[in-house]
């Protein structure tokens, strides 16, 4: 079955994106995964298409109506068990381990939210899970949502040319990935490694895992520190 993907949104002209090309696009065109862009005003019911309102209590901007909101979720999701997801910054942060989960699914249906939020009833109504790509603040779900697809896709059993690539890279064992190296041997007087070019498979992968322990210390050392927590707990 392929993979499907709702994302409800005020802006669908914003989709599929760079989604379109390389090779989410070819995945796209073989049918591995479809995209439903769906309008969120289409489901408002005043003549003016009003998707928004002011906050209770007071305070600047505007906030998402969770009645507009939840028909539309409701018109996406039908009776699947995809899981609802709403971009958001207060989410909780996106995780190669949580891409994975939800790769291994039918699909996910995405919230991009504007403004300054979501009604907090339609959140706790629909069960949608809250989804951060970061600790910044965009000006919409939109990127966010685009974000999140592309890490979902490009793990999809044959979208990748060599499925074994995406076993290596990094966040995927729990620490960054090793420096890479290719032609020519010799390049504005720095040269490859000359472990890596020794054909001492061994010698590669241990040089491998202790650049990316060295990388992560001093880039990552939470890293380091949760898979210690994750070995103890073990």
């Amino acid at each position: 079955m392929a993979f499907r993907a709702s994302v409800l949104t005020l802006y669908p002209e914003m989709f599929p994106g760079h989604l379109g090309f390389s090779l989410a696009g070819k995945a796209m065109e073989r049918g591995q995964w479809s995209l439903d862009a769906v309008q969120i005003r289409d489901f408002a019911t005043d003549k003016h298409r009003t998707v928004d309102d002011t906050p209770a209590g007071g305070g600047a901007g505007m906030v998402l109506k969770p009645d507009v909101l939840a028909r539309a979720i409701d018109s996406a999701s039908q009776d699947d068990a995809r899981p609802r997801l709403l971009m958001s910054p207060r989410g909780r942060p996106l995780t190669q381990q949580r891409v994975r989960e939800l790769a291994a699914g039918d699909g996910v249906i995405i919230v991009c939210g504007r403004f300054e939020g979501v009604d907090q009833r339609v959140i706790e109504a629909r069960g949608l899970e809250e989804v951060s790509i970061g600790d910044y603040v965009l000006s919409g779900g939109e990127p966010a949502a685009l974000v999140l697809l592309d890490a979902i896709i490009r793990i999809l059993p044959g979208v990748m040319g060599n499925d074994l690539s995406g076993l290596h890279e990094s966040f995927e064992g729990g620490l960054l990935e090793h420096p890479h190296y290719t032609r020519p041997q010799e390049w504005e007087g720095r040269d490859i490694p000359a472990i890596l070019t020794s054909g001492n498979h061994g010698a590669i992968e241990k040089w491998r895992h202790q650049e990316a322990l060295r990388l992560t210390g001093e880039r990552r050392p939470d890293l380091l520190e949760r898979a210690g927590a994750s070995a103890q707990k073990s």
